[in-house]
Formats: structure tokens, sequence, C-alpha cells
């Protein structure tokens, strides 16, 4: 057996190594006059004043267009607000609404050499692509191509394929349900299930645990639940003040009626503390809204260990009840909801022996908080009837996310928090039309009575072998088993792990495609070939032969509503999603299923779905009431679990936490309050107190010093995992109160960090939120401790 050559390190080298930043400290209230400050510099700046009032005034609207940014849900038509728009949402609405264009004179003037020293704000502040343009094999330039000729050249590639599994179709979350459904129907026809998706990335681990316990991997709340309802809602491992603002509006209102809110975060985060309301006095000239009554620190990856901790101390005070041989304590009601738990769930005295078992010592170190704390928290789950726990990225980013949220769902199981008004788990997607694009099939592993369906309407066998995943695509394409990457919207080798082996990955592609609206990383990082094709945005009009059509949405609450876009498509040569994947559909198998008709019409699409998808009976009529329709969900309807058994399941998760030996931290990435996913709008975090730079990492004080390193320092993040190490480079230390042992800094930046095979058991989600680092000066010379990787050639 020959060995292996070392290899050095894989390092993630900075674009700008030497921004200059101002760091002044973490803010206690967000939103306010600030936040209106920033939205309108962000909308002048991209679109001018006429064209702001005009796009902005039907955002989020009954008869207006989706948020491109995250999937919060909306209020009932009658109680929106005229403007009903968040910071972030503005941002978003202006960055696609811009009136820069970038045409076939930009990339004449720019190589793609060129245009690969720059960062990912720079290319996508450049405006929007504008027509469709070609990388031709050993070319330096894109060059514009015709659209004909586009389609031809990907339906040839892919005809030309010895085996169907060697393409692979990429989905991002802002994709709409009929260009989703399209696209899913284009892949399976061609014979392959690879369709992987942002999902893959973000709550895969919640859909995974959620249909284990509950039958449905989706939430099962709605706006009202979280307005006008629960007595408690614990918000953990998110932070709405920036990643879900419009959330803030209904936490307030919760908040005014009497509600209370638990927070349990690593970081200290605005959007916890006041919150300063924009659309009332109070907000406005006042002291705002104070909105969590407890802020938990718990330890990045603690979370399991807190809810095991929780669970705990609700089982001991329902054993100290009177009567019961640990009576020692004075409660008069059960803490435990039997009637609930005997009727509808499984499993419970197997859970309840394990959290009697339980150490409280080691869930103190786990959890990063004291035996104390979590009583104090089970005291308040306890005065509250109906408890609402939300939850992002911060839970579903770590090795063992799965057995995190199946312990939230035994938490909720304990008192009966699910079907019923005001209670019940909330995973908050992050991504418009993420949570829809899954409805409408695009997985990997669909289930055989969706292929079933799909085959009955379209009269032809859909391939039943599970397809490839993120990860896996991944693995693929660097292991030389893929020729054609398609992505629909997204920016993949920016928001993947293990940054340089996945540039390199496509780069061993013969063809790269990508659908989208602005020019990004991944359009550098190409095949031997590549495609730019130019879509419409979703605050434009879409014409087609029938006329302008809409498009549809599913939030994270399951409601499905239409999105019609007002302002003229920033250029004639611009496409519609649905027309793009059509027209390819239709060049690759000719009419044979109807793409021009779905093309032209897309309520022919929406007729297909009806009769594909489980809950879309009378779709068109549905969709078109002002607000649109809710999906079913059995455990929430009617308290009906489509698990093996029809119970609910308790499981059993034994407590664990990624494991820091001496001298090394727990990093967890964030984002910052200008950026939405991989889309950076600008250099600061007016929340975190960091001006003009991106390159920071969050420390706590007392690990600087044992580090022997100073705030305003320049150091390099290392990662340790098991097949070598990686390295960013040129970070500025800043002090932070984050729990001891832990940090954080800013993704994609750190995504280099993240081993390709350091993922979630069972959802395969890439650990991003619990990263094993050393932090070193910046220009230290390399340890030497363990093996070193670098990428594959190209």
């Amino acid at each position: 057996m020959t060995e292996k050559p070392e290899r050095p390190e894989k390092t993630g080298k900075p674009i700008h190594p030497t921004e200059p930043v101002k760091v002044t400290g973490p803010k206690r209230s967000s939103v306010g006059v600030p936040s209106i400050v920033a939205s309108a510099r962000h909308s002048l700046a991209e679109m001018g004043p006429g064209r702001s009032l005009r796009t902005l005034r039907s955002l989020n609207q009954a008869d207006g267009f989706d948020c491109p940014s995250c999937a919060w849900g909306d209020p009932a038509p009658e109680h929106r607000k005229t403007a009903e728009l968040c910071e972030n949402g503005v941002k978003a609405v202006a960055w696609e609404a811009t009136r820069k264009r970038v045409g076939a004179a930009f990339f004449a003037e720019h190589s793609v050499a060129d245009l690969r020293e720059r960062d990912g704000h720079w290319l996508e502040s450049q405006g929007r692509l504008t027509r469709p343009m070609r990388l031709a094999p050993g070319a330096t330039h894109y060059t514009p191509i015709a659209w004909e000729e586009a389609l031809a050249l990907v339906a040839d590639r892919l005809r030309g394929l010895a085996d169907p599994d060697r393409a692979v179709f990429y989905t991002s979350g802002r994709t709409s349900n009929e260009a989703a459904f399209l696209y899913q129907l284009l892949a399976r026809r061609l014979g392959t299930n690879n369709l992987p998706d942002c999902s893959n990335m973000c709550h895969e681990s919640s859909g995974a645990a959620l249909t284990e316990t509950l039958g449905v991997g989706k939430g099962l709340i709605a706006y009202d639940d979280i307005a006008d309802h629960a007595d408690l809602i614990v918000v953990v491992g998110q932070n709405p003040g920036t990643c879900h603002p419009r959330m803030l509006t209904a936490l307030e209102q919760a908040k005014r009626r009497g509600a209370r809110i638990i927070a349990a975060n690593p970081l200290p985060e605005a959007g916890f503390g006041r919150f300063h309301n924009p659309q009332t006095p109070r907000g406005l000239l006042g002291r705002g809204t104070r909105l969590a009554d407890r802020w938990l620190p718990v330890r990045v990856n603690g979370d399991l260990a807190l809810f095991a901790g929780l669970n705990k101390a609700l089982l001991a005070r329902e054993d100290a009840r009177p009567g019961s041989a640990l009576d020692h304590d004075v409660i008069d009601h059960d803490v435990i909801d039997h009637d609930f738990v005997d009727r509808y769930c499984e499993g419970f005295e197997a859970a309840a022996a394990a959290w009697r078992a339980l150490d409280w010592r080691r869930i103190e170190t786990m959890a990063g908080l004291s035996r104390r704390t979590i009583e104090d928290c089970a005291a308040d789950v306890l005065a509250a009837d109906r408890v609402v726990v939300c939850w992002a990225m911060g839970l579903t980013q770590h090795r063992n996310a799965v057995a995190t949220i199946r312990e939230i769902v035994n938490f909720l199981l304990l008192r009966g928090n699910v079907g019923r008004p005001g209670a019940g788990p909330a995973p908050i997607r992050g991504h418009s039309n993420v949570q829809g694009d899954r409805t409408m099939g695009i997985w990997e592993k669909m289930p055989d009575a969706f292929l079933d369906r799909l085959r009955d309407e379209f009269g032809f066998e859909p391939p039943r072998a599970h397809g490839l995943d993120t990860v896996d695509s991944i693995k693929a394409m660097r292991d030389g088993r893929v020729d054609v990457f398609m992505g629909l919207g997204g920016n993949f080798a920016a928001a993947t792990p293990d940054t340089e082996v996945t540039e390199a990955a496509l780069a061993h592609c013969a063809l790269t495609v990508h659908i989208a609206t602005k020019l990004n990383r991944s359009h550098l990082c190409h095949g031997t070939e590549a495609l730019l094709l130019p879509c419409l945005g979703r605050t434009e009009r879409d014409p087609q032969a029938s006329g302008e059509q809409f498009v549809t949405v599913e939030d994270t609450m399951a409601m499905v509503h239409a999105s019609q876009g007002r302002l003229l498509p920033g250029s004639p040569d611009l496409r519609s999603e649905v027309a793009i994947i059509a027209g390819l559909g239709q060049e690759l198998f000719g009419e044979g299923l109807g793409w021009r008709a779905m093309r032209d019409d897309y309520a022919v699409i929406r007729r297909h779905i009806e009769h594909v998808v489980p809950g879309f009976h009378a779709f068109e009529q549905r969709v078109r009431q002002p607000g649109g329709f809710v999906l079913p969900r059995p455990p929430r309807d009617s308290r009906t679990f489509p698990t093996p058994t029809g119970k609910a399941r308790f499981t059993v998760n034994p407590p664990t936490a990624a494991e820091v030996p001496p001298g090394h931290l727990l990093l967890t990435t964030v984002r910052s309050h200008d950026q939405f996913n991989t889309t950076v709008y600008g250099l600061d975090d007016r929340y975190r107190g960091i001006e003009g730079g991106r390159r920071v990492v969050f420390l706590n004080g007392d690990d600087l010093r044992d580090l022997r390193l100073r705030d305003g320092d320049q150091v390099d993040l290392v990662s340790v995992s098991p097949d070598g190490e990686r390295r960013a480079r040129g970070f500025r230390a800043v002090r932070y109160p984050t729990p001891r042992g832990c940090a954080a800094a800013y993704y994609p930046e750190t995504n280099v960090l993240v081993a390709l095979d350091s993922t979630a058991e069972t959802s395969n989600t890439p650990a991003t939120k619990s990263i094993l680092i050393r932090v070193e000066p910046s220009g230290a010379e390399p340890t030497g401790a363990g093996p070193r990787l670098t990428p594959r050639s190209a």
C-alpha cells in the first residue's frame, strides 16, 4: 500500500485582510429610528425614491409580492400594516430591485480570474444580470449567448450523460412553488433524484426529528399562536432581531398581553432586549418593550443538556406532588398531562427513567448553566398553560441536532403542548420558500406515495433510488462522479462547508449552470464549461403568453399564498424561473409532458400540483383568496400523529456536547445584521457594535487572557477535525460576552473551517455551529499538530 504524502494545511485567505474595523460593543435594544434610517439609506441608494415607494408598498401585502428574505408568516390580511416590512426585508428588496446592471460589457472588462479576487459583497453589489452568458472551455471571460443556444447546450449535455445520476439539480429556498415543482419534474423525468437543496443545510435536522416523533416534518404553529395565545415562548438557537425581524412584532404582542419569553442563546442579542417598534409611538418615542424575561447564556452545543435538564426538573416536580413518595413541595395540579400522554403518546416510561437517572453535574457542565437556573425556568413552564418553542440554525447545525430537537418534542409532549392553540414546536425557516420547495418534491428521498402520484399524473416512472443531498453531492463532484451541476438560485459555493474542497469539486464538473439574479461566488467556481441564466426576481412582473402570472410560496407556518411583482423586468432578456425550466424541459423531452402549456399559464402547473401534492385541492381558487390557505398538519389539526404506530413518540436522548480539549474553543457561526444568508449588504453589524469589516471573532475576556491575546489582536482561526486542520486567516479579536470556552464569527468567511464530514447524525446537515478551533496570532508558525490538508487540484 502506497503511503499518502503529507499535504499542506487548507487556508481561508481573506480577500481584504486589512479591513479597518471599529468596535463599539453590543447594543441592548433593536429596531427604532436607527432601523428606519438604515432601511431608507439602502432603499434610496439602490432603488431611488419613486421606485422604493412603488415597491415597498406592495411588500407582504395580500395583492403584492412575498418578501424574498425570511419565511416568517404574515398576520391575517385585515391585520396587516401599510408597511408590513422590516429592515432586512427592505435590504433584500432593494438588493434585488436595484437599478444597477451587469451586462456583456461588464464581463468583457472583467475576466473570471479578476472577479475571483473580489469578495462576495462586491460581486453582488454590481447589479442585476441582464442576459445569458457562457464561459467556453478554456476561456477567460464570460461572453453572451442566445437563450435558445444556451438551453440547447444544457439539453445536449444532459442527453449525453452516461447515467442520469451524473447530474445534480440544486435548489435555493427563494424558488417559487411552481418553479420548484417543474424543477423536480425535470430531474425525475431525466431519471435522477439528485435534488439537493438549501434545506439540507438548515432545517433538515428539524424535519428528521419532527417526522420521527410527530409524523410531520414541519412546525405546528400559526402566527396567532405566538401573538395571541401562548403563555410562554421559548426562543432557542435563534436571533430574531437579525434573522426574522418581523417576528419581534408578534413577540411584542405576546408580551403586551402578559406572555413570558425565555431566550436561550450563547450570545446576548439586541433582539432580546428592548424592541422599539417603529410603527408605534411607544416604540419610536418611548422606552419600547423589553422582550426576554430570561436570557440563558447556554454554552455552544449545550441545548440538548438544557432541555434534558428541564425535563428532569419537570419530572421531579411531578414526583414531588402531594401524596407522592417525594412529597416536599406543594403543587396542586399535575405537572405532566397524563391524559394527553396516555391517549396520544408512547415511550414515556423509558424517557422518564432516563431523565431520573441523569446527573445534574453533567447537565450543568454541558449546558453551561446552573441547576438553579434550569429549575427556575421549569417554574416558568409550570406557570404557563400553553408553551411554544421556537428555534433556528443555532440548534439544527450540530452533530447532535436531531437528538436536541427530539428532546424539545419530549418537553412539549410532557404537558400536552401539541395540538392546541398557543402551543407547539416552531422551527423558524430562514428563506422565504424553503419549506414550500420541499413540499413540492425538492428532496433527494421523496416517499413512494409522492412518486406514485407523479407517475400517475405525467405517465412516466420516476426513479426510486434515493439521490444525493448537498454534502453527498459535493463528495460526488469531488470524486468525479458528477458531470453537470445546475443551480436554481442560491450561492452554492458560499453556502456549503469546506469551501476549498467545494470550489474544487465544482471545477471537476464538465458543465455548471446557474439560474440567478445577480453575480456571486459560485459563478466563478465553474466547470469546464459554464452558463449564467438570468431570471426575474420576486419584485418583477412576469408576462407570459396567457397574460401576467403570479407564483405561490409557503411560509414557516404552512400558509400558502400568492406573490406577484409590480416592477417591469430589469432587462428584456430576463426569463422567469418557470420559463427557463419549462424551456429546458421542452428542449430535452419535447411536448410530451406539456412544458409549453405550463410555461404559458402557471395555473396549468397548479392543476398538476393539486393532483400530486396532498393538501392542495382547489389550489387555484383557494390561493386567490386574500392571505391564501393553510396546509393540513394533522398533529396540530386533530392530534392525529402519522407515525408508524399512530402515536406521538417520546424518545431517549442521552445528553451529549462537543468536547473541547485545553487550549481550544468551540466556534459557532453567525450572521451580521447587514446580511441575509450568504448575501452581504454591507460591512457593519449595528447590533453587535461592528463597523467596517466582517473578519472578526468574538471571544470571552477570560479566554483572551488565557490565550495571551488582547482585544484588537489579529488572529488566525484553526479548526481541528479527524482529517486534519483548516485555517482562516486575518481576524480581529473582539472581547465579547460569549460563554467561557465559546467563540463566534461570521459565515460564509468561516465555512472554510468546516470539514465536509462534520455533519449532524441522521440529517447530514453541516455542523457549522460547533467547530473545534485554536486561536493563534496571525503570522505565527503553525503548531504542527495533526495532519494537514489541501484541496484537490482542479
